[in-house]
């Protein structure tokens, strides 16, 4: 046991913690067996606090390896420390390749199961624990084996339930075939936000991927311009010449923390205009790799260290079709606060699955990277959240790092019934975090 100061991607409140590493399934129990307080951490890629217990023990589930063999309808078993990277790079050259992925491949199945991770693709294909087969679990109750038709109350709390019904420590899931390791695109430029929104309605259905990049840094008739990109797996007929090769690990990292006030308004209006302005007008079937269309940031190693010592935050959202106008809104804050958005990420999602604590519905979400320093970046944040209530919405436990428990029992009307399963499997609640000790999730 070690003990090792950890935070969230968004460096914004770092805990100290006693860190172990449990290498099997038993490791896993007699750590729990022994621990008062605990929670797993994958790669630590959740924005806020949700994967660092202060003063509490964390399972480091890297050692939780292992990658079996690919059936032919793409069904596979993996440890829960195994990262979308390592599955990727044994998948692809097979010809398979992820349901659902995350921005990052910096992801552990475990990790992904915990947060319900979605993608581009939510509106066609739903999130990652729409795919999941099947989970193993350790609790404080005991090891389970959960499936959505065994046990599904417990597999339905689990598929995003942050980390706090048990430890995974297998996950089986299908994979889907893939012929080639391109995705052709067709990227399309919008001079404000009503028309891309009209567009992802009118079109999103048509593409098995959909994202746009949005500029909150406009005002007026320009608020809000975007840049939607969609696309789909390209196939042997569509490409001259063929590949399944696996993403390239990163080629430049950020080696130190920027100074802070690097991304200030200044240079993020100046980066959104050149980035805006370098986008084409229109463009089909653009022929980009897996890597590049999936995960670009992941070209850039420790990219987080840009936003200074003070981190960032990363607020994101999601409301019903019927409540489009909080979009609107949401950006109209943004933009008129004068705090700066490096990122803007506007997707559409399909409707929701089983999860009790699972963030996506059908409708909207939009993904915002705030950098900590603006004096008015809390207030605005107050306020975006009671938009967000006011539409019926929520906001993402796996980027939050600083919800109230009121709000949250007003976004996630199902967490009665998670907190009933929780009960029953850790009824002294050795599984805990800082977000759920935040969230007054559990009691201790």
């Amino acid at each position: 046991m070690n003990r090792q100061r950890l935070s969230g991607w968004g460096r914004t409140a770092p805990a100290m913690s006693e860190v172990l590493s449990p290498a099997s399934e038993e490791a896993v129990v007699d750590d729990l067996a022994q621990a008062d307080a605990v929670i797993a951490r994958g790669l630590g890629r959740s924005y806020g606090d949700a994967a660092q217990l202060s003063g509490g023990v964390v399972l480091d589930n890297r050692s939780l390896g292992g990658i079996g063999a690919i059936a032919s309808d793409g069904v596979v078993t993996v440890g829960a420390g195994v990262s979308f990277d390592e599955l990727l790079n044994v998948a692809i050259p097979l010809g398979w390749f992820v349901p659902v992925t995350p921005g990052t491949r910096q992801v552990t199945l475990g990790g992904a199961v915990a947060a319900d991770v979605h993608g581009k693709n939510h509106h066609r294909d739903g999130s990652i624990g729409d795919h999941v087969l099947e989970m193993r679990l350790v609790t404080p109750s005991g090891v389970h084996t959960v499936t959505p038709t065994s046990e599904p109350d417990l597999f339905w709390a689990t598929i995003g339930g942050m980390g706090l019904t048990g430890v995974v420590t297998t996950v089986t899931l299908r994979l889907i075939k893939i012929d080639t390791d391109k995705v052709l695109v067709d990227t399309t430029r919008f001079a404000c936000l009503d028309d891309v929104m009209a567009a992802m309605v009118a079109g999103d259905d048509d593409y098995r991927y959909s994202v746009a990049w949005v500029d909150c840094m406009t005002r007026g008739a320009s608020m809000g311009r975007a840049i939607l990109t969609r696309g789909e797996h390209a196939t042997r007929r569509d490409l001259e010449a063929t590949s399944l090769d696996a993403p390239a690990p990163a080629k430049l990292r950020v080696p130190f923390n920027a100074p802070s006030g690097l991304l200030n308004p200044l240079s993020i209006r100046v980066f959104n205009e050149a980035w805006f302005r370098s986008a084409p007008a229109h463009r089909e079937g653009e022929e980009q790799s897996l890597g590049s269309f999936f995960h670009p940031l992941d070209g850039v190693g420790d990219w987080n260290r840009l936003y200074g010592r003070r981190g960032f935050v990363q607020y994101q959202f999601a409301v019903s079709d019927a409540e489009a106008e909080c979009v609107v809104r949401a950006i109209e804050r943004l933009s008129s606060s004068g705090v700066p958005s490096f990122l803007a990420v506007l997707k559409r999602f399909g409707p929701a699955n089983h999860g009790l604590l699972s963030f996506p519905f059908s409708g909207w979400t939009l993904a915002l990277d705030l950098p900590v320093g603006p004096a008015a970046l809390p207030e605005v944040l107050d306020d975006l959240d009671e938009m967000v209530i006011e539409a019926g919405g929520r906001v993402y436990l796996a980027k939050d790092s600083r919800l109230s428990p009121g709000s949250v029992r007003v976004m996630y009307p199902r967490l009665p019934e998670f907190l009933a399963v929780k009960d029953r499997v850790d009824p002294r609640h050795q599984l805990t975090s800082d977000l759920a000790r935040r969230l007054h999730l559990v009691g201790r």
